[in-house]
């Protein structure tokens, strides 16, 4: 088995080892962690005595089984003892994410009266008076509920709500940070879609807008239609919107560095789940003109009676010359990939039979659909959902922009024209100085792109 390297803080642990006084065992245990490929990011003495030293060595993995080889390595170096190993990204999850915290001081009796009884009862009769000033009075007017039943957990399936809690706490947190949004996980105990939408219908009152998060297709499609329908409040499945709406962003900008038109260009779409399902209807809303959209069975073609009906639907406004075949074989000529699938199913070797200059986004996530280093001696534009490699095409980009524009123009639903006006927003916060091969997306700490794709937004 080749030696791993490490790569990204996800996987950081901390060593706490007991050591003998010699100096230089600090020295032969960096130098362990470095030869099994691991990355030494801090080397703390935390306590001293004549005859031991504790120190506390920080180092980055590749993944867990490589953090507990780097473990193994260490313990084999004369006069170390690793007493106690601790997972830095566990670490951070202990207690939860998030908080709630007062927004006014509640330190007299004075401040007890208004913001409780006996004073907010005036501000509950205003309400009952006048409903719409609910948005302005309470929380509801920046609030989100980010909904799922655990049924589609990042990539690593149907984990359950449980599961799904850590998930949907960062998600809330994300909202905070880069939308000043508040947002509650709800992690429903039900995957009956009759039982998600009664539920979700009855917490709306609480909240300006919904985000629906890992649930599975064709599911999803339904839970989101029906909410879209009942709802007063914008419904927005990230995992389909969010997702579209960065893939023709960075798309919008990898065409300029190819010097392609999407119009002209021929687009394989692998996945035909909820995210491709939605990167292909956006894509040809944005003007794409040729999408052959291929799942585990081959192309997804009209005249294949043998489709489900959400695949036939796909298919009805796709691959309009028909073609058939597996992967291997309808991305020959093609002038872009975009994988929304499942790990290692493109061969880097099937790349230089695609059309001169090619795009490969492989967004399959931790394992995407092909090495992006080795994609990138064949392509001329690659990028992923990693942020362990440049052009990175994170969801982080879109969604909190798009529910702060929604909020603040206090939006019912969400529109075609509102996330092609996301996704151009986010492309052209990338200027044409900084525009590379390398350089497609911003970063999302970019000070600029989640006020961009607002105004945006509360601009249709």
């Amino acid at each position: 088995m080749s030696k791993k390297t490490a790569t990204a803080s996800s996987y950081s642990i901390t060593m706490r080892l007991h050591t003998s006084p010699d100096p230089g065992v600090v020295g032969e245990v960096a130098t362990a962690i470095s030869t099994a490929g691991g990355m030494v990011t801090a080397i703390d003495v935390a306590e001293s005595t004549g005859r031991r030293l504790t120190v506390d060595v920080t180092c980055s993995a590749a993944d867990a089984e490589h953090a507990a080889a780097l473990q193994d390595a260490v313990g084999t170096v004369p006069g170390v003892e690793v007493h106690k190993v601790s997972d830095r990204t566990f670490l951070l999850h202990l207690g939860g994410k998030i908080e709630v915290a007062s927004k006014v001081p509640l330190k007299t009796r004075d401040d007890m009266s208004m913001a409780y009884t006996p004073g907010v009862g005036r501000v509950a009769e205003a309400i009952a008076a006048d409903p719409d000033d609910l948005h302005r009075l309470t929380i509801k007017g920046n609030a989100v509920a980010v909904v799922t039943d655990g049924s589609a957990v990042l990539g690593l399936g149907n984990l359950g709500p449980g599961a799904a809690l850590p998930v949907m706490e960062g998600k809330a947190a994300l909202f905070k940070r880069f939308g000043a949004i508040n947002a509650w996980p709800i992690c429903l105990d039900t995957q009956d879609v009759d039982e998600i939408v009664r539920t979700v219908e009855l917490i709306a009152p609480v909240f300006g807008g919904v985000n629906l998060e890992d649930i599975a297709a064709p599911r999803c499609f339904e839970i989101e239609a029906r909410l879209r329908e009942r709802l007063d409040i914008p419904v927005f499945h990230d995992d389909q919107h969010g997702t579209a709406i960065v893939v023709l962003a960075a798309l919008t900008n990898a065409l300029r560095v190819v010097d392609k038109k999407l119009d002209t260009v021929r687009i394989v779409v692998a996945g035909a789940g909820a995210a491709g399902t939605a990167i292909v209807r956006l894509l040809l809303a944005a003007g794409a003109g040729d999408v052959v959209v291929v799942d585990i069975h081959g192309a997804l073609s009209a005249d294949d009676a043998s489709l489900p009906p959400a695949h036939r639907d796909l298919a009805a406004v796709t691959n309009h010359e028909h073609r058939r075949g597996d992967l291997r074989t309808v991305l020959a000529g093609a002038d872009v990939f975009i994988g929304v699938s499942a790990p290692r199913i493109l061969a880097p070797e099937w790349i230089p039979t695609m059309a001169p200059h090619p795009v490969v986004f492989a967004l399959a996530n931790p394992d995407p659909e092909v090495d992006p280093a080795q994609a990138a001696r064949h392509a001329a534009v690659v990028a992923s959902g990693r942020s362990d490699y440049p052009n990175q095409i994170n969801n982080v980009l879109a969604f909190p922009g798009v529910f702060r524009g929604l909020l603040d123009a206090r939006a019912a639903n969400v529109t075609t024209e509102m996330m092609l006006g996301a996704a151009d927003a986010i492309a052209h916060v990338v200027t044409d100085e900084e525009l590379n091969a390398s350089f497609i997306m911003p970063t999302v700490f970019h000070p600029e792109v989640h006020h961009a794709v607002a105004t945006a937004i509360s601009g249709h």
